[in-house]
């Protein structure tokens, strides 16, 4: 994905690498965003958290995890990130474990994406990743609904102004 790249800011006011996720505005639900901060003030990491269910719990998370983060180190069976805010979201305290993976080659525009597509012990919850060109780590956590070829046509760079403080 070309259109992807670092960013270098005089201040860290947000992430130093482009956010891919879906418009804010092209989504009817609530709409809330976290930082992972590193103990330098980096962001070692962004996830969006989508809300349908009109604040009962988000019907999607979406992270961006840069090369590096700790919260891209999982152990063995261990639910990605994402995964375990989803949980935490929506109260949900079952012990959750990924059963087996699957990649798939997706297009997203002109690029080829190989999605990794994760099953996970929990049946409700769909779970995806992919790598990016700058090396971030995109996952997206569906609860109750699937996760299909089409939503990747929505994703795209979020502007930097999203993530400002201020």
């Amino acid at each position: 994905m070309s259109f992807l790249r670092r960013r270098s800011a005089a201040t860290p006011a947000g992430p130093d690498f482009d956010v891919l996720a879906m418009d804010p505005g092209d989504w009817p639900g609530n709409l809330g965003a976290g930082l992972l901060p590193a103990p330098d003030g980096s962001c070692q990491g962004v996830f969006l958290r989508y809300d349908l269910f009109g604040g009962r719990g988000p019907a999607m998370i979406i992270g961006n995890l840069p090369e590096g983060s700790p919260a891209r180190e999982t152990a063995d069976g261990e639910v990605p990130f994402e995964v375990a805010q989803l949980l935490l979201a929506l109260e949900n305290e079952e012990e959750i474990t990924v059963v087996s993976s699957e990649d798939m080659p997706v297009m997203q525009g002109d690029n080829l994406l190989i999605v990794r597509r994760l099953k996970l012990s929990e049946s409700r919850i769909s779970c995806v990743q992919f790598d990016r060109s700058d090396n971030v780590l995109v996952t997206i956590a569906a609860w109750d609904r699937p996760i299909t070829d089409d939503l990747y046509a929505l994703l795209k760079p979020l502007p930097a102004e999203l993530f400002q403080q201020g």
